[in-house]
């Protein structure tokens, strides 16, 4: 995605004006120049890069540990899928796992395969990757009433913060059940204490403030304070997460015997009959509604709020960009990803205005995955858990907030009925379902039915007089 003033165009023709040219094999690749050009600073961007990883880190952990999923390959799939939709969209656009996918496969009895989760993968990347190139994911983009998804933008943020809450305050085994996942209350001091945590949170509301435009804020309080150390440069999100790498290391200084260097031997997966049918039905069916609400409608809605300068994204592009990744990634075990709503809000938060920003995060990826590979798992597993809670919890709320625009009564209460619905029956397509009805009904009590069916009431009567 290239500025409004540029000369380069997303890669599929957008949803607004620029959607007269209907082909979708039309392709634009936009200048590095312009994608990877850092909008505020270097450790601005730095600190979006790593604004993900509260929902990343602990899905790709529990996947690695109990499903045996390779790091490695997924570090360095996800690099690659991170430069170049960082590329394509010039927006810090998030590679996220793809939850419902990952929820079945860790709750599953047994659990899901390797291939049973890569055919899930594929599926579900088959039906984006149609309804992008059809158009009819643009379609559906344009006529879904903005009330409904600012309620699934609100029911995906309020989650993942009650879920930061949970990872603050309770131990978790995120090699259980989602349902056993939290036990026993998390003590207050230690190394992954509540106290610990409590430090992390208050050092970003200090050094973020409640998530504001830097930049406007920088110029609104220029004339007021000066600061020898500007906080809007400090990369806030990156500072709390290598701390959390270094206690890691104090946690237990055996992992650095566990680590082996080099990358995993990439292989192709081998998928059966028997795993298509149980990939699709068991954990791509409840996915990919999941995926075309938050991944693509979601995803595109928030970034032209957070990018009102930017061309507005096409929900073709994104649908295709998912589908593109796991039709490649998953024939090589890689786990499967989307984008996000969560995601994006997240690196945002943190300071990601550009492509440069998850260019940053796809380097990092790939060093790891080139010279630590699956042994990379040993690092993570002794992550402060409380950490990642704390980065999960702004990343939920900065989503949540997308839904502050609702001007009236009646938008805030499909809205929330949306979002409640959505949030109780922890399905995202329950409460879709259930904000088209609720809207589908507030239109037709506005209108004329005796008008329609040729009824004059008293006042047509008294006009007519």
């Amino acid at each position: 995605m290239a500025d409004s003033g540029g000369s380069s165009t997303p890669l599929l023709p957008g949803d607004g004006s620029s959607s007269r040219n209907r082909c979708p094999w039309r392709f634009s690749i936009p200048s590095p120049a312009t994608s990877f050009r850092i909008k505020t600073s270097v450790w601005a961007e730095l600190g979006g890069a790593v604004g993900d990883l509260g929902t990343y880190i602990p899905i790709v952990l529990a996947l690695t540990l109990v499903n045996h999923i390779d790091l490695g390959t997924t570090l360095i799939f996800t690099a690659f899928y991170n430069a170049i939709t960082g590329l394509l969209f010039g927006i810090p656009m998030p590679v996220q796992p793809m939850k419902s996918i990952a929820a079945v496969a860790l709750s599953a009895s047994p659990h899901l395969t390797i291939p049973q989760i890569m055919a899930a993968g594929l599926s579900t990347a088959a039906v984006l990757f149609l309804l992008g190139i059809t158009g009819l994911m643009s379609t559906l983009y344009r006529i879904l009433p903005l009330p409904v998804v600012r309620g699934i933008q609100l029911s995906q943020g309020l989650a993942f913060a009650f879920s930061a809450i949970k990872y603050i305050r309770y131990d978790q085994d995120f090699t259980a059940s989602t349902s056993s996942s939290s036990s026993s209350p998390r003590s207050w001091l230690g190394l992954d204490g509540i106290i610990l945590a409590l430090v992390a949170l208050l050092f970003l509301v200090i050094s973020t403030g409640s998530g504001d435009d830097q930049e406007r804020n920088a110029n609104r309080d220029r004339s007021r304070t000066r600061s020898c150390v500007p906080v809007s440069r400090i990369p806030s999100a990156l500072i709390v997460f290598l701390v959390g790498i270094l206690i890691c290391f104090i946690r237990d200084p055996s992992i650095l015997q566990n680590l082996k260097f080099g990358p995993s031997a990439i292989t192709i997966t081998s998928i059966t009959w028997e795993d298509w049918k149980i990939g699709f039905f068991q954990a791509a069916v409840p996915q990919i509604p999941l995926s075309v609400l938050n991944s693509v409608i979601a995803v595109c809605k928030l970034s032209s709020d957070l990018f009102p300068d930017k061309t507005e994204l096409s929900a073709t592009s994104v649908s295709v960009s998912v589908g593109f990744m796991n039709l490649i990634g998953c024939w090589f075990g890689a786990m499967p990803v989307c984008h996000g709503a969560g995601g994006l809000a997240g690196q945002y938060r943190f300071g990601g205005r550009s492509g440069a920003s998850v260019l940053f995060l796809a380097i990092g990826k790939l060093i790891l995955g080139l010279v630590f590979g699956n042994s990379f798992v040993t690092i993570l597993s002794q992550f402060p858990i409380g950490i990642l809670g704390v980065l999960l919890l702004f990343s939920g709320i900065e989503l949540a907030m997308a839904s502050r625009d609702m001007n009236s009564k009646e938008e805030s209460f499909v809205m929330l009925v949306c979002a409640a619905v959505s949030m109780t029956g922890s399905s995202a397509a329950l409460g879709f379902v259930c904000g088209i009805i609720l809207y589908a009904v507030l239109r037709l009590r506005e209108v004329d039915w005796c008008r329609l069916v040729g009824i004059r009431g008293k006042d047509d009567a008294v006009e007519e007089n």
